[in-house]
């Protein structure tokens, strides 16, 4: 029982900082949700309608993990999701903190900060590790095909999802953004340039 609850309150912690920075940013007047909506790329709208269904198909399928599955991993195994569940939070909320009012759900209509700092100077991507963090942390608590199988493609359309924000980035910011490429991996990381 008490896996449960540690995996609820992480499900919880997790979305109350995407959710309440969607409000806070509405009360700023500020569009956040952008996912699948706009003047977009057909290409670009169909990925994120997907991205968008698959995110919430995840959601659901964790909850019911969490709820009906029985037969569990190890402990031990379970413990290293708690400590990954904690980590996926730590990633997202940092990024979207550092973010300020510049982070946006899908690829924006309008021009925002290109963000480098804190988190974002190891990670071009943090939210989005969270995301996937999020989901192995769940899978390892509640291991089951069907969670694996909505886990693994959650994440293959997230990756989907930052190669095209990567391309939009490269033409909204240019040479900036490619730096930043230079020195900072999509996922985690930071490159070693020699300078000679």
């Amino acid at each position: 029982m008490i896996f449960q609850i540690i995996a609820v309150l992480i499900l919880i912690v997790f979305y109350s900082f995407y959710f309440a920075k969607i409000i806070i940013q509405k009360r700023q007047s500020i569009k956040t949700n952008q996912m699948g909506k706009g003047n977009k790329p057909k290409k670009v709208l169909l990925i994120e309608r997907i991205l968008s269904v698959t995110t919430i198909s995840a959601v659901i399928g964790e909850v019911c993990s969490i709820f009906l599955v029985k037969d569990y991993l190890h402990s031990e195994i379970r413990i290293i999701g708690i400590v990954i569940g904690v980590i996926a939070i730590l990633f997202f909320a940092s990024a979207v903190n550092i973010m300020k009012n510049s982070w946006r759900v899908g690829i924006p209509e309008e021009k925002t900060a290109l963000v480098t700092s804190g988190i974002y100077n190891f990670s071009r991507n943090p939210a989005f590790v969270g995301f996937d963090l999020l989901y192995l942390s769940l899978c390892l608590m509640f291991f089951n095909i069907p969670l694996i199988v909505i886990s693994i493609f959650a994440a293959a359309m997230l990756h989907i999802q930052i190669l095209q924000e990567e391309e939009y980035m490269h033409i909204t910011f240019g040479a900036e953004y490619d730096e930043y490429k230079k020195h900072t991996k999509r996922y985690l990381g930071r490159r070693l340039i020699n300078e000679n």
